[in-house]
């Protein structure tokens, strides 16, 4: 068995909505690469929005937990995904509508069906990101408080 790395980050709960908590945790160098989508930026630190499965409340300091390869998951999802799409869709422009539109030029049918094509892929890839997100093997989630402080 494949064991996967974790990452570890430390923060303090800002919100909570429902099952989930938001995290505030310090910003690291690490932050202006990732690409999990998962957070976002402020001056001094990163919100993450994690499962509160510890059941933590406002202002407690948490321990959050990430599966290392959710990262690199996610940026194949992310990129991947819709620069197959988009070429798929130039590709299909091009060679087969051109046979339904003689009319119109293939070039110009190729930058539609391409940017089409991306369009969907977004939208196949929001909705596989709404499933996904129960999972906790691609969603941050706090593992543990380490203060019982709350305000």
């Amino acid at each position: 068995m494949v064991k996967c790395k974790m990452i570890e980050e430390i923060g303090t709960v800002i919100g909570i909505e429902g099952r989930y908590a938001r995290v505030s945790v310090p910003k690291k160098s690490t932050c202006e690469g990732c690409t999990a989508g998962t957070c976002s930026a402020g001056e001094q630190s990163m919100e993450i929005e994690a499962l509160n499965k510890a059941g933590a409340a406002i202002g407690q300091r948490v321990k959050v937990m990430v599966h290392s390869y959710a990262y690199m998951k996610g940026s194949m999802i992310i990129y991947g995904i819709p620069a197959l799409f988009l070429v798929a869709g130039a590709v299909f422009g091009k060679e087969i509508m051109p046979f339904f539109f003689p009319a119109m030029d293939a070039d110009i049918l190729s930058a539609l069906f391409g940017f089409f094509f991306l369009l969907v892929s977004f939208i196949l890839i929001k909705f596989w990101s709404l499933k996904k997100t129960e999972e906790t093997t691609s969603t941050p989630v706090v593992e543990e408080i380490l203060d019982q402080e709350a305000e």
